[in-house]
């Protein structure tokens, strides 16, 4: 016969000629042979593994096996160590042309290998004992199934029954873990897909720590590929087993065992491996779908209502309240509708087209589509479900949005500490530092949306002071009622001394001692108590106060005390927990923290630990310490001394953004000039679309600031002042942030990148009585020094600055307000004016104040300037010019009116 070996001095492959001996023959010859007779080396070698073979089988080492052609085999095994080290020395001293046949096909490969020693050794002894079993004395066992004769097929039925037990057997025995599995499904044709049709094909996996990676399985079996440190033979054999198992779990598996290259499946047959996938990959084989079908459809849990009611001011939120709760599909970053959802629920086939595009219908989106209502949740959960991003549906958790009035809480809780800045309490007699400005805005906004807070700043960094500024914006902004402030009883008189020096035209009232009376208490009285008076006292608990002010209120840290158990007795509009060490020793005392400032907010002590603080506690920087951040970060303000811009030579410089809506105007004239111009980009050339790019940008930018900017009107003048301030939110955002600085005495740059929209700035500031001053590139020199100087010594609360002609080479320290009322489109210019009050000279916090229009070009440059600085220095490198580079798509996507992506 003619066989191709890999001999070790040839190439490759060579065709030899010679004899082909049976098995059964080959072994009495071999143990048969004379000591004095001269064989070839490798014949000596063959010798002593026919011995092995015999003395493990005559010591009973023998198994029978099913192979994955349903035929039965022995072989040997399980060997015990001194077996397996004889075979390791076979393999070790074997010469190459011991063991120089292939395993590969018919066709001749430079690719193909010797088969390795071991591999050979082992084929070999389970032929040995597989002949020697059925020798022809076998039959006085029986006729079962592997006592026939060699190569039958052992029966459906009996395979059956038998198949668990021996291919438990065999996983025992193999050599470390099975190869993995890979299912990769291809991209359908048109045809393919309409007739609902996918075809794949299986690969094998070297797993972890083996090289390769992966290879497909039919060229692995038929020798035309290789995967190191994988048994071609053997492997297909382990594979044939896990294939069998795995179509218990999906019927259409196990032919992928004959046919690993041509799987087809319909639409039943997808189905069925969609609602297998996991299961499937937790018994050893993954699924790999083309990426446009399987990353279409989505689904998650939306919580709220879908609308705002439509109240005025910022939204408030009861913890009471049981909120709708129900499932969304999305098809990427786009919702779909009712209708849309409607017909992905009626759905017949698991391929379907949506808006133009072939995608997966998972069973669980397809379920979640047909019955979207969930429930009601209540708003304790429905809270901490939209703040964390996962809610538990069914024991599963999902990713989960807010929506409604209920995604405006979210908004403003996330934003902490970066929220809109509220004007400092008139009759507070101290000048708040930068970082208790923003403490006081996020206090006011957190009470606002009825929500308690805990301050955790460091020591030393005025909480006491933050605390009444509080106090006194809850005072005049319509909270009546009185305050409590219960505190050590070594803290008492500080905080009577604080009141008297900060808000002397406060009630004090100290209540503590054998005389101690609440009588009378009003609308701005402050008590003043220890902790201990509170757990005796009864009078306390039954009085309805505006605000509780618990200090130092790592007091209460255990829940289950007395104290703590006062404190959550007091009835109040609003609490406020103080604190230097929001945790000593775990996160319980922050739980109690937050549950008494919030309470029930975090669910009881048992199920935040067992569901947050444990795990956290174990892996701070796992998924669950990550989680339990994004839930406390609303109701927790930390900073400590060390923090940038706490307590630097350099006061610190605070950045703020000012998100405000367009006008109806503004909206009408920005949709009409996006339809206008996107239409004539894309019929323009090469030539004429950078022109048009830039147009639009700056058109957009014009229309952003206000509409007379855009449409090159003068302003109308005093008569119609407020009339003008409300055709752009944003100029009357600025009116009243300016306003409040002038009524603080301090002094602000307003800068923007135009000169028009300076002058329009400048009259419409002059008409509400700033008498601001206007900084540009057309004064000359000496009228440019005259207005700084004029500035620096006090003149005028405002200076309005062109970017171009204000941003660098000035020192204007006397202003601790920046606002920016148009975006540049590079940060760095930004920086530079910013830093015309912010620099060496300047003694109090500068407030740099960004306003950005919500959901329009500004609002992505603004994400962008924030997030994305790779992309500033390519798209926003000069003056916008980048912009050019844009495709028609992304910059449509730029443009469009709407939440950025």
């Amino acid at each position: 016969t003619v066989r191709r070996l890999v001999v070790p001095a040839a190439d490759g492959p060579v065709e030899v000629t010679g004899w082909r001996l049976p098995l059964a023959e080959a072994v009495p010859l071999l143990l048969g042979r004379s000591r004095f007779a001269a064989w070839h080396p490798t014949a000596v070698e063959w010798e002593q593994a026919a011995r092995l073979g015999v003395r493990l089988v005559a010591a009973g080492l023998v198994r029978p096996a099913l192979g994955p052609d349903g035929v039965g085999r022995w072989r040997v095994g399980p060997l015990p160590d001194a077996a397996l080290q004889a075979v390791d020395e076979l393999a070790h001293h074997m010469s190459p042309h011991a063991h120089a046949v292939t395993g590969g096909g018919s066709a001749p490969s430079a690719r193909e290998e010797a088969l390795p020693a071991r591999e050979a050794v082992l084929v070999f002894l389970d032929a040995v004992a597989d002949g020697l079993v059925r020798t022809p004395a076998a039959v006085m066992f029986g006729s079962g199934p592997f006592t026939g004769p060699a190569g039958g097929r052992v029966p459906d039925a009996v395979a059956g029954a038998v198949r668990p037990w021996l291919d438990a057997v065999e996983d025992r025995l193999d050599d470390g873990p099975p190869p993995g599995l890979v299912l990769e499904m291809r991209e359908p044709s048109e045809r393919e897909a309409l007739d609902g049709r996918l075809t794949g094909r299986l690969l094998i996996d070297a797993g972890p720590g083996r090289e390769g990676g992966e290879v497909a399985a039919g060229p692995l079996w038929s020798g035309r590929a290789f995967l190191r440190g994988v048994d071609r033979n053997r492997s297909r054999e382990r594979v044939g087993r896990l294939l069998e198992r795995l179509d218990r779990l999906c019927p259409g598996l196990a032919g992928l065992a004959s046919r690993p290259e041509a799987f087809t499946v319909d639409a039943a047959g997808t189905t069925r491996l969609l609602r297998a996938e996991e299961e499937l990959a937790a018994a050893g084989m993954r699924l790999r779908w083309p990426d446009r079908l399987r990353r279409g459809l989505t689904s998650y849990a939306v919580v709220g209502t879908a609308t705002d009611a439509g109240g005025a001011g910022a939204p408030r939120f009861d913890l009471r309240a049981l909120l709708d709760f129900r499932w969304q599909v999305a098809l990427g970053d786009d919702t779909l509708s009712e209708a849309e959802m409607d017909a992905l629920a009626e759905a017949a086939r698991p391929l379907v087209r949506v808006r133009g595009r072939w995608v997966l219908l998972d069973p669980t989106v397809r379920a979640r589509a047909r019955r979207r209502e969930i429930g009601r949740l209540a708003g304790i959960d429905a809270l901490a479900a939209a703040l964390t991003g996962t809610v538990g549906v069914d024991g599963r958790q999902v990713a989960c949005r807010a929506a409604g009035d209920l995604a405006g809480v979210v908004a403003a809780l996330r934003r902490g500490e970066h929220v809109s800045p509220v004007a400092v309490p008139a009759r507070l007699r101290a000048v708040l530092r930068g970082y208790q400005e923003r403490a006081l805005a996020w206090l006011a906004h957190t009470g606002g949306a009825g929500f308690g807070a805990v301050l955790a700043d460091d020591m030393g960094l005025g909480k006491t002071l933050t605390a009444i500024a509080y106090v006194l914006h809850r005072h005049e902004t319509g909270h009546g009622g009185p305050v409590l402030v219960v505190c050590p009883s070594s803290l008492v008189t500080n905080w009577q001394r604080e009141i008297d020096r900060f808000a002397p035209h406060l009630d004090v009232v100290r209540y503590h001692g054998a005389g101690r009376s609440l009588d009378p208490v009003g609308g701005r009285t402050v008590v003043l108590t220890t902790y201990g008076v509170l757990r005796r006292d009864a009078e306390l608990a039954s009085t309805a106060w505006d605000l509780v002010v618990a200090d130092e209120a790592q007091h209460t840290k255990n829940h289950a005390s007395a104290t703590a158990g006062a404190l959550r007795a007091l009835t109040s509009t609003a609490r406020l927990a103080l604190t230097g060490t929001p945790v000593e020793n775990n996160l319980s005392e922050l739980w109690s923290l937050i549950d008494w400032a919030n309470p029930g907010l975090f669910g009881t002590l048992k199920a935040f630990r067992a569901r947050y603080a444990t795990a956290a506690e174990r892996e701070p920087g796992g998924p669950a310490a990550q989680a339990l951040a994004q839930l406390v970060a609303p109701f927790v303000l930390r900073r400590t001394k060390s923090d940038p811009g706490i307590a630097p030579e350099l006061p610190a410089k605070v950045e703020t953004r000012r998100i405000v809506e367009l006008t109806p105007e503004q909206v009408a004239l920005y949709e009409a000039v996006v339809r206008e111009t996107m239409d004539q980009i894309a019929g323009s050339s090469a030539a004429t679309r950078s022109g048009l790019v830039l147009k639009l940008i700056t058109a957009l930018k014009q229309i952003t600031n206000h509409p007379a900017h855009y449409l090159r009107e003068a302003h109308p003048g005093l008569a119609q002042v407020r009339r003008f301030g409300r055709r752009s939110a944003k100029l009357e955002a600025l009116a009243e942030l300016t306003g409040t600085i002038a009524r603080r005495g301090e002094a602000a740059l307003v800068f923007t990148s135009y000169v028009a929209m300076g002058r329009l700035l400048e009259e419409h500031l002059a008409h509400l009585g700033h008498r601001p001053l206007f900084l540009h590139g057309g004064l000359d020199a000496g009228r440019r020094q005259e207005v700084v100087d004029a500035f620096q010594r006090g003149g005028t609360p405002l200076l309005v600055l062109s970017l171009r002609a204000g941003g660098t080479g000035l020192n204007l320290t006397r202003a601790s307000h920046v606002v920016h009322f148009d975006r540049s489109w590079n940060a760095a210019v930004e920086d530079q004016a910013s830093d015309r009050a912010h620099r060496i000279g300047q003694r109090r916090t500068v407030t740099v104040h960004r306003l950005v229009t919500r959901g329009t070009i500004e609002d992505r440059i603004d994400q962008l300037l924030a997030h994305k600085r790779t992309l500033q220095n390519t798209v926003l490198a000069s003056g916008g010019t980048g912009f050019a580079r844009l495709t028609d798509h992304e910059l449509a996507e730029l443009v469009r009116l709407g939440a950025p992506g």
